[in-house]
């Protein structure tokens, strides 16, 4: 039987962690989709990354599988997608089920906590 801790383990080594920095420049580039996971009422406290697509975690299978009628067409499998949670453990979640659905450019910026600190882009 598996714990949270290793779940977390297999996603970090699968999943590219980037630093906030350098998600602003790549949020600024304007060539990366934008995800938050977090629940609506998560976004609704704190805002969200500005432009980002909403798609809470337990929902992403959904959104992400093009063969489903939930299928959100912003996403593409050969597009830089990065994601964004409350502090990077769902995120991580996130993006491994998106790579093995064959996304194959997906990084995890971490929390929305630290992207507020340094001041990225924000909409409530």
């Amino acid at each position: 039987m598996k714990t949270s801790s290793e779940y977390l383990k297999e996603a970090n080594a699968v999943v590219k962690r980037i630093d906030v920095e350098s998600g602003i420049k790549r949020h600024k580039s304007g060539n990366a989709v934008f995800i938050d996971v977090r629940d609506s009422a998560e976004i609704a406290s704190t805002g969200t990354i500005e432009g980002s697509l909403q798609i809470p975690r337990g929902f992403i299978e959904f959104a992400a599988d093009d063969s489903t009628p939930f299928h959100n067409k912003a996403l593409s499998k050969d597009q830089e997608i990065i994601l964004v949670c409350g502090a990077g453990g769902m995120a991580a979640l996130t993006g491994k089920t998106m790579i093995e659905m064959g996304y194959k450019n997906v990084k995890n910026v971490g929390g929305i906590g630290d992207w507020i600190k340094a001041e990225g882009p924000i909409e409530k």
